[in-house]
């Protein structure tokens, strides 16, 4: 039996109100003070969470707060913990071993100028797709973003929007990303159909931000200079990390063996003592502490505004509005979209619109392939875009920047929206209606 939306929770709409107070004190703060740096965005979430914990007095504080803590607790939070720990402990030896230095010179030598940060976008693309982790390729890359952006005239925040957006593309099509697998199992569809669904609508959007970026970086080569000194053993560990991912190795399996193998280059070079691997590890788990703590926070505070209705809320308001076809395929767009702005986590976002996306798509016979596809479509989307969401934050962390200056560059997100939209205007693929 298909639940309509008028059979829905109506849920809670006043239960938004701690993420609209941590919006207003992250983003809104730093429009009025021209500083986005000015309001802690720990303290912002943090006062979100307050703000969640004293509403719904029909709930006991103490039940309110093992929410929280289950919220936090999640499995895939944790995960995105461990992964941020190991990724930081990567790059921050191999950047000790020198293999950022030696792997920015190797491209600069090979590449010319005007070509590296479309080069750096396609590895990007190439990384995430084999990995499957958005968060895990933007923490590897970026310490080469920013010696490419250091020996260039290229603007750092241009080299990060070319990482994230190629991370983005492979989150979307990686057959082993969290959001594909969660997209195909919600939707009852193969694996092989999304992609090639998903495949034939995202291409055009990598094609043009390619174009994009060749034509920005235009004119790159002329402050490169000529000599660029670099040792091909140190750029093995990264080149390591990319082939066991091609291979399809868990992303844990693949940063601690690029861990252990910049460790072992670094002894043979002479590049560091034992005690000082120890030290550069200690410090790349230092240097993500603040991220995954801002990770944890974030994911007690959308388990709180889910128990409290808010999730409910945007269901109901969003899928009620569809009547056809193609109004069931924007209601799939604008609802993960809507719960992916309120979750920052796009695995979680497909997952809690995933059920009722099904539901849509069987009530206007619109295929569990197409269905899927946009939901991954919708959430990478906008997952590339908010400021406080894993991957703006941690790239934004490595190259210290405001996470809102990086968005303008990632053209990916903004064009892989466009494509998504212009896919269910005029029905492209042709195999929206079931047979």
């Amino acid at each position: 039996m298909i639940v309509k939306a008028k059979e829905l929770n109506k849920g809670n709409g006043l239960a938004l109100l701690p993420f609209v107070v941590f919006i207003v004190l992250f983003i809104g703060s730093g429009i009025i003070t021209g500083d986005f740096y000015q309001m802690p965005v720990l303290v912002a979430v943090f006062a979100a969470i307050l703000v969640a914990l004293f509403m719904n007095r029909k709930v006991d504080f103490q039940t309110k707060f093992q929410q929280l803590t289950e919220g936090g607790g999640h499995s895939n939070i944790i995960l995105m913990v461990v992964i941020f720990l190991l990724a930081g402990a990567f790059s921050t030896v191999a950047e000790g071993m020198g293999a950022v230095d030696s792997t920015v010179n190797f491209g600069l030598s090979i590449l010319p100028g005007n070509l590296l940060i479309v080069g750096l976008f396609v590895i990007s693309c190439f990384i995430s797709i084999s990995m499957g982790t958005s968060v895990g390729t933007i923490v590897a890359l970026a310490p080469i973003g920013m010696g490419i952006a250091e020996q260039t005239d290229v603007v750092v925040a241009l080299t990060m929007g070319a990482i994230v957006s190629g991370a983005m593309f492979g989150d979307n099509l990686s057959i082993i990303s969290d959001t594909t697998i969660a997209a195909v199992r919600t939707q009852g569809t193969e694996m092989k159909d999304k992609f090639k669904a998903n495949f034939f609508i995202v291409l055009p959007a990598a094609i043009v931000t390619a174009v994009i970026f060749g034509f920005i970086t235009a004119d790159a080569a002329s402050t490169v200079q000529d000599d660029h000194p670099f040792h091909l053993l140190k750029v093995l560990p990264y080149l390591g990390v990319l082939i066991f991912a091609v291979l399809g190795v868990n992303v844990i399996y693949v940063l601690m063996g690029g861990i252990s193998f910049a460790g072992i280059i670094g002894f043979i070079m002479g590049e560091f003592s034992l005690m000082e691997f120890i030290t550069l590890m200690g410090e790349g788990f230092e240097g993500m502490q603040e991220l995954s703590l801002l990770v944890i926070l974030l994911g007690g505070l959308v388990e709180l505004i889910r128990q409290n209705g808010g999730i409910d809320y945007l269901l109901y308001k969003i899928s009620r509005r569809a009547h056809s076809s193609r109004g069931g395929e924007f209601s799939i767009a604008g609802l993960v979209s809507a719960i992916n702005l309120s979750t920052a986590n796009n695995t979680i976002s497909i997952m809690t619109a995933g059920p009722l996306a099904k539901q849509i798509s069987d009530r206007f016979y619109i295929r569990s392939k197409r269905s899927a596809s946009l939901l991954d479509i919708f959430s990478s989307s906008v997952q590339g875009l908010i400021p406080y969401g894993a991957q703006l934050l941690s790239v934004a962390g490595v190259a210290g920047l405001s996470p809102v200056s990086i968005i303008p560059y990632c053209f990916y997100p903004i064009l892989l929206a466009v494509s998504g939209l212009a896919a269910i205007m005029i029905r492209f693929p042709k195999f929206t209606v079931q047979d």
